[in-house]
């Protein structure tokens, strides 16, 4: 016998030992398997898989050779498709709330997961556990959009507890899939809690502290979260900032007694990326981090995300923790158990072959099934916010139109913030479709970007001279709001709004159209009283079906479309409190005194319809749930 048959049946009799471990026993409830399989892990071994969840350097969680346990990356994001990898992009949060329907986000998420599935398998047989290789997503978010200028509000589902309750319960239903046995992909609720800005005006995110009360709290930023666990997600994550002086992720009424004692959370807990790491340097709560591990582990948290490059995380200081006294083994693997519960349920420790979801392959990403979801979400997720009967157009060619600003043909902006790596070859811009309307089109974006602090008004009036139709794409985009990125008011940036203007000027006659690229509300109080404005629509990200979807909705009579807004559009940031007081007077449809542009839930269509007979219940008691009904007429006629 040589040494290669002498190594080939050592290996096997290593492979057959690992199944004979009870965690493996396919026979066994969930409960009992995890509990043998972090029974069986050292304290180094819990440290580590505690510690690396981060990204780049500080992920995947290590292998546990000796268990037969491979590495897992948990950095993985999904919010509106599979980020940085080759997927659908599909419209951003705000969009897809804007269309009011958990049907629609529940089918969004199935197809995201799919090809989070699809792009994981393809990287386990390369044996890759690179960032955003894995199948735990983090997403929704289901922050409240509770000022207009916070930078992440592309990523909500809107201003309203409720509503984005209950989208969210679409989100991770659709992610997760409906198998008996296996997840698809684990979901994540996300910022836990009392987290809406700032990002960066006037203060750091990584130092703020909510000062809420106990009335808004329970009211406001709670509501949504509880509605999230209702769809069993797998986690929550804590957000970076303090709440009333105590650290979310350190905060055990938080993560303890609200989480689990009260809602029954039986998922594990994920901080966001260096937010532990940020309770010493920015928060300064501690000034170790042997108590700050202790801390964050005994008030729940599960795994670290670390964005440290030069140190080690702060829970690889757990053993030090537990040496001193602070923190028990027993406490630790709770915090593992529910790791592990999440591995299993996506399938890692049962035959490959049992689980449905590991034969997805990357077939699926950009199907005909996705793309045309990725119109049809888009067309529903657009709101028209002013028509005076241009809509849907009467003609399906103009002699010449004219397309002009900064987002009509910039096909990297439309896919709002954590964006796929989408194939150019599947995106339609403005430009691009619209183009169908017209024997002759003229185009200039006038802008060298939405910053829009070049303006070119000579192209703009070009453009626009001699037009039958002008089409105007204003907007922000990432480089004005997204993550890490704030805005200081709710005016359109640089020239934009002379760019407009000039395009109505100039454009004699032409019937004109604005449509409005961005999640918070821009100041376009001239466009919407300006009778030469014939219509306007909020398109905010519509992903990679932009064009098609805009072409369809302004032409086609059958196809559903629109929605309505899901936050108050405001006139201006005069008319809310500054974005550091988290009081809720002032803010959001329920508590503002103020006359907005657009009031939430505000959308036109192209019926007229006639609401009647409205009945509820005149009164309920505290904690009942209210239910009515009303008849719903469309007298249009085409």
């Amino acid at each position: 016998m040589n040494l290669m048959h002498i190594a080939t049946i050592f290996l096997s009799l290593v492979v057959l030992s690992y199944q004979d471990f009870p965690f493996r026993n396919v026979s066994l409830s969930w409960d009992d398997r995890v509990d043998d399989l972090v029974s069986r892990l050292t304290l180094q071994e819990l440290t580590l898989q505690m510690s690396k969840g981060g990204a780049g350097i500080n992920g995947p969680a290590p292998a546990i050779d000796r268990l037969g346990i491979g590495p897992y990356q948990w950095d993985t994001e999904c919010l509106h498709g599979d980020v940085d990898q080759n997927a659908t992009a599909f419209p951003q949060s705000i969009g897809l709330a804007a269309a009011w329907s958990r049907d629609l986000i529940y089918s969004v998420a199935k197809g995201i997961s799919q090809a989070v599935r699809a792009n994981h398998n393809a990287y386990i047989k390369k044996h890759s556990y690179i960032t955003y290789s894995g199948v735990s997503c983090f997403a929704p978010m289901i922050n409240i959009m509770r000022d207009p200028r916070w930078g992440r509000n592309q990523e909500s589902y809107g201003e309203d507890p409720h509503l984005t309750g209950i989208l969210s319960t679409g989100y991770v239903k659709g992610l997760q899939g409906d198998h008996p046995r296996y997840v698809r992909a684990s979901a994540t609720c996300k910022h836990f809690n009392v987290h809406g800005g700032p990002e960066n005006i006037p203060v750091s995110r990584f130092s703020f502290d909510s000062k809420v009360t106990m009335r808004d709290w329970r009211t406001t930023f709670l509501p949504a979260f509880r509605h999230c666990l209702g769809a069993e997600p797998l986690a929550v994550m804590c957000s970076y900032n303090s709440i009333n002086g105590i650290p979310a992720c350190a905060n055990d009424y938080l993560l303890t007694n609200i989480l689990r004692n009260e809602w029954g959370f039986k998922g594990y807990v994920t901080s966001d990326e260096e937010a532990v790491e940020n309770i010493i340097k920015y928060h300064h709560y501690f000034n170790n981090s042997i108590d700050c591990a202790a801390a964050v582990a005994n008030a729940g948290v599960c795994i670290e995300i670390s964005g440290s490059r030069d140190k080690d995380e702060i829970l690889m200081h757990i053993p030090q923790a537990v040496a001193e006294g602070k923190l028990t083994i027993d406490t630790l693997r709770e915090r593992v158990k529910h790791l592990y519960y999440t591995r299993m349920r996506l399938g890692e420790f049962d035959p490959p072959e049992m689980n449905p979801y590991n034969y997805l392959t990357t077939s699926v990403i950009e199907d005909e099934a996705h793309r045309n979801l990725a119109l049809e979400a888009a067309m529903k997720s657009f709101v028209l916010l002013k028509n005076d009967g241009l809509l849907p157009f009467a003609q399906t060619k103009y002699k010449k139109i004219a397309i002009v600003g900064p987002m009509s043909n910039n096909a990297a902006l439309l896919n709002g913030d954590y964006a796929t790596a989408v194939d150019r070859h599947f995106v339609t811009t403005p430009y691009e479709a619209l183009d169908m309307l017209s024997y002759e089109t003229s185009y200039a974006d006038g802008c060298n970007d939405t910053h829009c602090m070049q303006y070119n008004a000579d192209d703009v009036k070009s453009a626009v001279t001699d037009a039958d139709v002008v089409f105007i794409c204003i907007g922000l985009g990432t480089p004005v709001e997204a993550e890490y990125n704030d805005r200081p008011d709710v005016e359109l940036p640089g020239y934009q709004a002379q760019l407009i203007e000039d395009s109505v000027k100039y454009s004699g006659s032409a019937k004109v159209v604005l449509i409005t690229f961005n999640a918070g509300p821009v100041n376009i109080t001239w466009a919407d009283m300006n009778p030469r404005v014939s219509a306007i629509i909020a398109a905010f990200y519509p992903g990679q079906a932009t064009g098609i979807g805009l072409l369809n909705a302004m032409t086609d009579h059958t196809m559903p479309k629109f929605g309505r807004l899901p936050y108050t559009w405001f006139y201006s940031a005069d008319q809310v409190p500054p974005i550091v007081n988290y009081t809720m007077v002032d803010r959001t449809y329920r508590y503002t005194t103020k006359q907005p542009l657009y009031p939430f839930g505000y959308g036109l269509t192209y019926g007229i319809f006639v609401y009647s007979q409205l009945t509820y219940k005149q009164e309920i008691n505290a904690g009942d749930s209210q239910s009515g009904q009303v008849m719903v007429a469309n007298r249009a006629e085409f």
